[in-house]
Parts: structure tokens; sequence; C-alpha cells
């Protein structure tokens, strides 16, 4: 499925929008540059869930748990893992096992370990706030 967002906003909206379909144990795996808006994206997917808590990048903190929605949301930012082994190390299998909704920035690092998952390639447009958003998995594209 291709998306496009010409704001922030919509790009959340479009999150908000996916997150509705999602079920216990989806992982959401993103691709893209450095401020494409991922972190955005998974903004919106938590209001989508009904989280109240803001939300915001785990680049330091690795992984933001978020509750009281319909769903946990786990938000893992994987920039500083380089590998697999690193992912299970920081106790991926339990995330997994709580039955939320995982949502993997920087899911290149690990791509091996989420076969599964619904991929989401987020582009910059031609513009500074337009985004191309591309969306395949089970059930989408």
């Amino acid at each position: 499925m291709e998306r496009y967002s010409a704001s922030e906003q919509e790009t959340e909206a479009i999150g908000a929008e996916l997150a509705q379909r999602l079920v216990p144990g989806t992982v959401v795996a993103f691709t893209g540059d450095l401020g494409a808006g991922k972190t955005a994206f998974v903004r919106g997917m938590a209001r989508g869930l009904g989280v109240p808590a803001r939300v915001t990048s785990p680049t330091f903190t690795i992984v933001n748990e978020y509750e009281g929605g319909r769903l946990p949301l786990f938000h893992f930012d994987l920039y500083r893992i380089g590998s697999e082994d690193e992912l299970f190390d920081i106790g991926w299998e339990d995330f997994l096992r709580r039955g939320g909704i995982c949502a993997v920035e920087w899911s290149e690092n690990v791509e091996g370990a989420l076969s599964e998952a619904i991929l989401i390639e987020i582009r910059h447009g031609s513009t500074d706030t337009e985004r191309s958003i591309t969306i395949t998995g089970e059930g989408f594209g």
C-alpha cells in the first residue's frame, strides 16, 4: 500500500489509521532516513491505540513502553543495535510474549529477526514536509 503525506500531522493520521487494524503481537518494522517521520508515525499509532502518554523517540533508552490503550505499545529505536544477538540480549522475546504492538525504528539492523513484520518505509518527498509511505506485510499492500 502506498500512501502520501504532506505534513507531520498527516503522517500521524496514517499511523492512527493503521493502529486500528493491528492485533496483539504485531511487529511493525520501520525503515527510512533520519528525520523521515518514523517517530511521528508511531505517535499516530499510539493515538490510534488510545495510548494517553506523550510519545517520544527512544533513541537513548532503546525502548519506551506505553500502557493504557487498547494494546500496549513498545517503541524501539535500534539505531545503536548492531545485530540480532544484541536485540535478543535486550529481551526482545519478552516484549513479543507480552501481546502488545512492537514498533521498531531502524529495523534494518535486525531484519532477520523480524520476518513476519509489517514493513513501513518512509521516504522524504519533494518538499521538507512531504513523505512517501510504503506499507507491506500480512494484510497490507
